[in-house]
């Protein structure tokens, strides 16, 4: 059986691909929640619970991926300055 934890990153995973965006749609978790099998294996798992838990990871996501931007734009910065320096 799949863990909760897994089902939590596949949605926020799958919720990224599809839409691009980090903040949850209601109906599309409702419908991941029905169809991927977490309301089958964990019936007493509430749907509200297991949206929090994923906007969390898709939150813990998008703030990664910003640092990880701003530290890139810094290095580039970096470069560029040791390039134009005689």
């Amino acid at each position: 059986m799949t863990k909760l934890s897994e089902y939590v990153e596949m949605a926020a995973n799958e919720y990224l691909q599809e839409t691009g965006k980090d903040e949850l749609d209601a109906h599309w978790i409702a419908e991941f929640f029905q169809d991927s099998g977490v309301q089958d294996n964990y019936p007493r798992q509430d749907l509200i619970a297991f949206s929090d838990l994923v906007q969390k990871a898709l939150t813990l996501k998008s703030e990664r991926a910003g640092k990880q931007t701003h530290f890139q734009l810094d290095k580039i910065v970096h470069f560029v300055k040791r390039l134009r320096k005689p």
